[in-house]
């Protein structure tokens, strides 16, 4: 019975029919007694009636278009996929106290209250250990997603208070988004256990920061090919052309269709974070960085140089402490779309 989705009643009853197909992009997976399998949800007359759907055709339309463009440009690929690595931020706050908060419970933010005698002011919180209780609630949940194949690397303490956050490998997007919602599943259910409340509503808290999934997304061949890797696509195409080209396409993009972008991650609990507490504007822009900028400016003009990002070593005027290397571009945390080096991170999410 598909006539509820996507929201109750919207879809005629004598037209109700609804369809899962398995999709084989993301894998079936075991929880307790319980056999998941990832599906696409779709009408009778072929309607996408989930966000997997579109998410998958949007890629075939990606991957054919940029295949093509790669072929004129002398390199031929199986196909060009969008690799994504996601951020997760989120609070835990003790559950007794969520329990006596309705519009926790009912929102996911507070509505109204008092602020407390102090925020974020101070460093103990970014830089300090992580609580001992709530470290073992994340170690859990970093056991629990690894039993279903979903290695989270960090965990650290966010600048809020009670804030902190996982991220995993980075990997194929549909894949990707399918276990970010089970690591909220269980980071939710494991939280509970110990006496916690998981939140991952983006911003509820006034006054301090809000939680963010920022979106690290590159775009990479079939055959493992970063394209948005300056000397390795040089080095596997043999066209220094293909990285401007390619560059110079998603900032078009961005340009053109910066409103989808914006209509993406608009929802009450991010418009609440945007624009504040380090939180990117919501108008949506990007930002190159002044090697990249440079570059895509004199090819433009008629340049044959070739991109090759050259790290710096920075001095820590200390005898006892050797002289490190850095990237070429300092980061960026005000653009919601700026190029990081080999991915653009959408911060805005």
């Amino acid at each position: 019975d598909g006539s509820s989705y996507p929201n109750g009643g919207l879809r005629a009853c004598h037209t109700a029919g609804g369809y899962t197909i398995l999709d084989p992009n993301s894998a079936i997976f075991m929880m307790d007694d319980t056999i998941f399998i990832p599906a696409c949800l779709i009408s009778w007359n072929g309607h996408a009636l989930d966000e997997k759907t579109p998410l998958l055709r949007a890629e075939e339309a990606l991957s054919t278009e940029c295949s093509r463009l790669l072929k004129i440009m002398g390199h031929t690929t199986a196909g060009v996929q969008q690799n994504i690595g996601l951020e997760q931020e989120f609070f835990l706050v003790p559950r007794e106290a969520w329990a006596t908060r309705m519009d926790l419970q009912l929102s996911g933010r507070t509505v109204l209250g008092s602020f407390p005698a102090r925020g974020q002011e101070m460093c103990d919180h970014y830089m300090g250990p992580l609580n001992q209780h709530a470290l073992a609630a994340i170690r859990e949940m970093q056991s629990e997603a690894f039993k279903l194949g979903t290695p989270l690397r960090p965990r650290h303490r966010e600048v809020a208070p009670g804030q902190y956050e996982m991220a995993p490998y980075f990997g194929h997007a549909p894949e990707q988004i399918d276990q970010n919602l089970v690591v909220m599943q269980i980071c939710e259910e494991v939280a509970g256990r110990y006496g916690l409340a998981c939140l991952f509503q983006e911003k509820p808290f006034a006054g301090i920061n809000g939680s963010g999934k920022h979106n690290n997304w590159s775009l990479g061949t079939k055959e493992g090919v970063n394209l948005l890797n300056a000397d390795q696509v040089t080095k596997v195409t043999g066209n220094k052309d293909v990285f401007p080209v390619l560059m110079a396409a998603i900032v078009a993009a961005v340009d053109k269709h910066g409103d989808l972008m914006r209509c993406a991650i608009a929802s009450p609990g991010n418009d609440f974070r945007l624009g504040a507490m380090e939180a990117p504007p919501a108008i949506i822009s990007t930002y190159l960085g002044t090697a990249v900028t440079e570059f895509l400016d004199a090819y433009r003009k008629g340049s044959d140089a070739t991109y090759t990002p050259a790290a710096r070593t920075v001095k820590t005027g200390c005898r006892s402490v050797a002289d490190f290397t850095v990237p070429t571009e300092d980061r960026n945390r005000t653009s919601p779309f700026p190029y990081g080096g080999h991915r653009f991170e959408f911060r805005a999410v």
